[in-house]
């Protein structure tokens, strides 16, 4: 090891979290804090999927760990930085630590698993908060073909496995059944799952396969070619299943039924919402066609024959769906054109447009509807029989509509 190196403790002990070292140099980051290199350290620096360790040196706060181009782990800390040549005592957070551990030995054991039934591959993988992902080569993914595979990496945990970690020349490396090639130069870190699995990974690992306690599959999505399985292991799945039981229990109680009885109980729910829904559309068509009929008759008894029929109205609150319900009714009806408007409430409202008419009426809704919204300050188009828009000057809503009116009535539109 060269003066510039850091030696890693945890490439021999995962579970070593306290230790002596010597302080080589103290710089500060871009952003102005302090960053200790070490002759020695047991701190795990953000890689390979795998999330920063955190700590103590001394009285600083260990906030983050990085690796340099020229092979150092710099320490960024908070605090009183301690002083070049002191010697020192570092504290690993053994509770993160013991996460990673059952979250990478669970990566390694999940991904064999994929290998040894189906030949899948795994490209890539990322530790977040709460749960970890992987990207895999599965062919013809299924909820039975990851179930399946969960099931054989389980078996592999519940049968507390040894695993070692061995340093080999790339001539060995070459005998061994790899489970991923490795791009390093040199002598190469091997993590070995007794006759399971052999993989070169820089990570923090179990003792035994014991230590992970157990993987759950959360979900499975196609994402980019491959198949990204979401899982959590050891004391994260405890924490994962107390949410999913919490959340469960809670549905349940909605329905005051049993906890696994809360997705029928919501299956049923749906479907009697959707039979209202149909029945609530029923209904709003008909208020819509009557009202229609209205405001055609009372436009129809002012308008002379021949002319067309202009509906021109402003709505308060009123929704889209039932806005252009309603112009639809109208139009309908014999040489009518609705010139509908209504504003969206509270702050920061805006006006929505919809124009439709009747075949045998005059006007190209769509010009019409493009003039309006640029009064409105918005956008909008669409046919030359129906055309919708909006925009944020409500105070220009019905002075738009006026001007629609016009030009439809005397044919311009």
């Amino acid at each position: 090891m060269t003066t510039d190196t850091t030696e890693r403790l945890y490439y021999a002990d995962s579970h070593l979290v306290e230790f002596d070292a010597r302080v080589v140099r103290v710089s500060r980051t871009d952003e102005g804090r302090a960053a200790v290199a070490l002759d020695r350290t047991a701190f795990y620096p953000t890689g390979g999927g795998q999330p920063t360790d955190t700590g103590a040196l001394g009285d600083a706060r260990v906030v983050e760990c990085v690796e340099t181009e020229d092979g150092r782990v710099l320490h960024l800390v908070e605090g009183e930085p301690p002083a070049e040549g002191s010697v020192l005592r570092g504290r690993v957070d053994w509770p993160r630590r013991l996460d990673h551990i059952q979250q990478h030995t669970g990566q390694h054991i999940l991904s064999q698993a994929f290998v040894e039934l189906y030949g899948a591959q795994t490209r890539s993988f990322r530790m977040m908060e709460e749960v970890c992902e992987i990207d895999v080569e599965l062919p013809e993914p299924s909820d039975e073909r990851v179930e399946r595979a969960v099931d054989r990496a389980n078996e592999i945990v519940w049968r507390d496995l040894p695993v070692r970690v061995h340093q080999v020349t790339p001539e060995e490396a070459a005998r061994l059944p790899l489970r991923k090639d490795s791009e390093r130069e040199g002598l190469l870190r091997v993590v070995e799952i007794e006759g399971f699995d052999f993989s070169p990974c820089g990570g923090t690992h179990a003792g035994a396969t014991g230590e992970v306690g157990v993987i759950a599959a959360r979900q499975w999505e196609r994402a980019r070619g491959l198949v990204r399985l979401t899982f959590a292991a050891g004391g994260r799945a405890l924490a994962d299943y107390r949410r999913a039981n919490r959340a469960a229990r809670a549905a349940a109680a909605l329905f005051s039924v049993a906890r696994d009885e809360a997705a029928g109980a919501a299956a049923r729910l749906q479907e009697e919402h959707k039979a209202l829904l149909r029945r609530l559309r029923a209904a709003e068509e008909t208020a819509a066609r009557s009202e229609a009929r209205e405001l055609y008759d009372e436009e129809a008894s002012a308008t002379a024959a021949g002319d067309p029929v202009v509906v021109a109205r402003v709505f308060e609150g009123r929704d889209a769906e039932s806005l252009r319900r309603l112009a639809a009714s109208v139009a309908a009806h014999e040489r009518a054109v609705a010139l509908l408007g209504a504003t969206e409430g509270g702050e920061g409202g805006a006006a929505r447009l919809v124009f439709a008419r009747s075949a045998d009426a005059p006007g190209d809704m769509n010009a019409l509807m493009r003039a309006a919204c640029q009064t409105l300050g918005g956008r909008g188009g669409g046919r030359p029989d129906l055309a919708q828009g909006g925009g944020p000057r409500v105070e220009h809503l019905a002075g738009a509509l006026d001007a629609a009116a016009v030009r439809v009535r005397t044919k311009n539109g």
